[in-house]
């Protein structure tokens, strides 16, 4: 059956006139004609059984419907594109995974990581893209995602890495000359927030036996890597998984503030389709992944 599917080049100049706003400026960057944009434009409408723009003396304008369609051209024609320039950029050769990561975990653990993957597979591409909430596989190109949370998606399996190791964190300057905080002084500092985490310092104060007031109250940022930023610039004290600001801790522009690790009811996983379970790349990389997180379920590492 013949696919119902405009042609690639009325898509283009109707993404680029959807852009613009401006049929001139979409002949401009495509080098074409302005007509030719025009006659583009015509036909997609007319094989659409509707109007996509509104045409007066001032220019034009998308209705309701092309600026939904719009959108959804975009995203389908920058996928496009992504493939062709990673086909292009292989040869033909070799594989790729799609990944998608939470941001500071890709950055701060996963990132470090990669040059001794990458030498040690160099026929396999890992293509990192963020996503912090859960998903459906069969709406993206993901092939697998790594996750810190729970790993029940519909149609998944899972592989478990770490679990999560919270610790309290400052800038040294912040608490001078003091080198740990006691029970009296916790009143006295900012407690940096995880928008998404309200309960987080409660727990924590809870797990040493401790009530403080106003654990819910302070600043709110949604990454950990805000939270590291924040925490060295003195703004407050600041509670992170360990795992994600060893080098901070290394360098000394953050450190604990109690000797305390805080084991969160979350852990972090590679979470994939159960299709794609026999993937032989992906087979690889989860190898590789589950020993690079080894260390972290050992008591050792909590230390």
């Amino acid at each position: 059956m013949r696919r119902k599917i405009p042609s690639t080049l009325a898509l283009s100049a109707f993404e680029a006139a959807a852009r613009h706003q401006s049929f001139t400026k979409a002949a401009d960057e495509l080098a074409v004609t302005q007509s030719a944009i025009c006659r583009q434009i015509a036909s997609l409408e007319d094989f659409l059984c509707l109007k996509l723009f509104r045409r007066d003396r001032r220019g034009v304008a998308l209705t309701e419907a092309g600026l939904a369609y719009s959108r959804k051209v975009a995203a389908r024609l920058d996928d496009v594109e992504r493939d062709t320039v990673e086909l292009m950029g292989r040869g033909g050769g070799g594989a790729a995974l799609e990944v998608a990561v939470v941001p500071t975990f890709a950055t701060k653990w996963l990132l470090p990581r990669m040059p001794k993957f990458m030498t040690a597979h160099p026929d396999i591409t890992i293509n990192l893209t963020t996503r912090t909430r859960p998903f459906l596989f069969g709406d993206t190109e993901f092939d697998a995602a790594l996750y810190a949370g729970l790993a029940s998606w519909p149609g998944t399996a899972s592989r478990f890495l770490m679990r999560e190791s919270l610790i309290a964190v400052c800038s040294p300057e912040l608490i001078a000359p003091r080198r740990k905080l006691k029970a009296a002084d916790w009143g006295r500092y900012r407690l940096l927030q995880q928008s998404t985490r309200p309960y987080a310092w409660r727990e924590w104060f809870a797990s040493r036996g401790m009530q403080v007031e106003g654990d819910m109250s302070g600043p709110r940022f949604e990454l950990f890597s805000m939270h590291a930023e924040a925490a060295i610039q003195g703004i407050g004290v600041a509670l992170i998984p360990r795992l994600l600001i060893e080098d901070e801790l290394k360098r000394r522009v953050l450190i604990p503030v109690a000797e305390h690790d805080y084991l969160s009811d979350r852990s972090y996983y590679l979470i994939y389709p159960e299709q794609k379970s026999d993937s032989a790349p992906l087979g690889v990389f989860r190898d590789w992944i589950e020993e690079q997180a080894r260390i972290y379920r050992e008591p050792l590492a909590l230390g």
